[in-house]
């Protein structure tokens, strides 16, 4: 099976090693990312804060040391979404009231990438309060996808995907609460990781209007990484995880695997629906069990519900919703109680089941538009549905707090479309290896 890809160039890992044998230096990989940068970012929009001058300065100083062994980064250029606070550049978070002030310290998240020897040349575009699936906003403007300037490349981490998948920066690290990791590297065509809540610290990734206060992590949101391969993945979240995580030992071959493509919730267009089964199919021909349907699944359609709900008050960290009501603090209790009852029903069903298979959205990329798809209808095969109920894909492993990789599988009319591999909490590198074993039976 084929996808629609846009480069050849190499990943995270690959350009470290280049650096490592000598064959470019850390100033070269820095000013051919750049380059790349300033003759694509024209037509796409991406990367929309740069700090190309200090990037090469960073450069030339490691380019005139000594090589250090325990910077598996060391020389990587890369960026990082607009909402992580990079010491010395803005964080708007797509508003115009936001955009001037300077952080003044690095992300938890930067601090541990830089750390790993990457050299930060800027940060990419998001939507207002990043809730969207479009990358565009008052201060930087909108974001194209790379396969279609017409089209959007999801959000809120639409400039990350959008950045990796044409070849500007082998990786970035986003942030997901309602696909945004996921539905980016599903529209754009590249690899991306819902990581299980709390695995990776937020600190330094908190909304302006709180700009020089530490906040709690929240509920639902994570933050994560997207690349070009499954072992970039598993290196940028092993380089900021502040879990330990053990890999499982079973053999991918022998593992079971639940296909989800219908939500009661809405339906999943034909355009995405084709490539997953057609993946499940070649799965089936390699010898692994793909089952269609489970009695362990939770109710979904009451899942999405809870989801919605608790979203919308962690989105308004509790101030009035649109019908004027404010949830109490009993409402909140509540709706943790039944997230709890959510999680220990999917912890039964993967004593049963190693990996769920999904859509990461009912729909591929979509055309730009003025509105936020969730405040209006989205087209799934020919018919109109209110766009909020998309986010059901999204929400089937941030509520109960999962971890997903997304890897592309396949395309549909020359689009690309990725597939959620889903397993248990803290199964984060168990995600990333099954995703890479199928990713390598599908295309090599």
């Amino acid at each position: 099976m084929a996808y629609p890809t846009l480069t050849t160039k190499p990943g995270a890992i690959e350009i470290a090693g280049a650096i490592r044998h000598g064959e470019m230096s850390p100033l070269e990989a820095v000013e051919a990312a750049i380059a790349r940068i300033e003759h694509l970012d024209a037509h796409i929009n991406a990367v929309v804060v740069t700090d190309f001058d200090r990037a090469q300065e960073q450069a030339k100083t490691m380019t005139a040391g000594r090589l250090p062994q325990d910077q598996p980064l060391f020389g990587v250029p890369m960026t990082i979404k607009e909402s992580f606070d990079v010491s010395g550049l803005p964080t708007s978070w797509g508003h115009s009231e936001y955009a001037d002030p300077i952080a003044t310290r690095d992300a938890w998240v930067v601090r541990q990438l830089k750390g790993a020897g990457a050299i930060i040349l800027g940060k990419t575009n998001v939507p207002p309060d990043l809730a969207d699936w479009q990358s565009n906003n008052p201060v930087y403007g909108r974001t194209n996808n790379p396969h279609d300037h017409a089209l959007s490349p999801g959000g809120s981490s639409g400039g990350s995907a959008a950045a990796v998948a044409s070849g500007m920066v082998p990786c970035d690290f986003g942030s997901d609460i309602g696909g945004s990791i996921r539905v980016p590297a599903h529209f754009c065509g590249v690899w991306g990781h819902k990581s299980s809540w709390g695995l990776i610290s937020k600190r330094g990734h908190v909304h302006p209007v709180a700009a020089g206060q530490e906040a709690h992590d929240g509920a639902l949101s994570v933050v994560g990484p997207l690349a070009r391969n499954a072992a970039d993945l598993r290196l940028l979240v092993e380089l900021t995880q502040t879990v330990p995580l053990r890999a499982r030992t079973k053999p991918f071959k022998d593992s079971r695997f639940l296909l989800l493509l219908d939500h009661p919730s809405c339906p999943t267009d034909d355009a995405v629906r084709g490539p997953l089964e057609a993946a499940a199919v070649e799965l089936e021909r390699a010898g692994i069990s793909v089952d269609r349907a489970s009695d362990l699944v939770p109710d979904l359609a009451a899942q999405h519900a809870d989801y919605m709900r608790m979203l919308n008050v962690t989105l308004a960290r509790g101030m009035p919703g649109p019908d004027g009501q404010r949830a109490s603090a009993t409402d909140w209790f509540d709706m943790r109680d039944a997230q709890a009852r959510n999680e220990i029903a999917w912890a039964a069903l993967f004593d049963s089941y190693d990996f769920v298979l999904a859509p990461p959205a009912p729909l591929l990329a979509f055309p730009h538009r003025e509105d936020r798809l969730f405040d209006g209808m989205a087209t799934i095969n020919g018919t109109d549905q209110p766009g909020a109920t998309a986010l059901c894909w999204a929400g089937l492993a941030t509520y109960p707090n999962l971890p997903s990789t997304v890897l592309p599988v396949g395309e549909t009319g020359g689009l690309p479309c990725g597939m959620q591999v889903i397993s248990r909490r803290w199964a984060d590198l168990d995600c990333i290896a099954a995703a890479e074993a199928i990713g390598t039976i599908l295309h090599g």
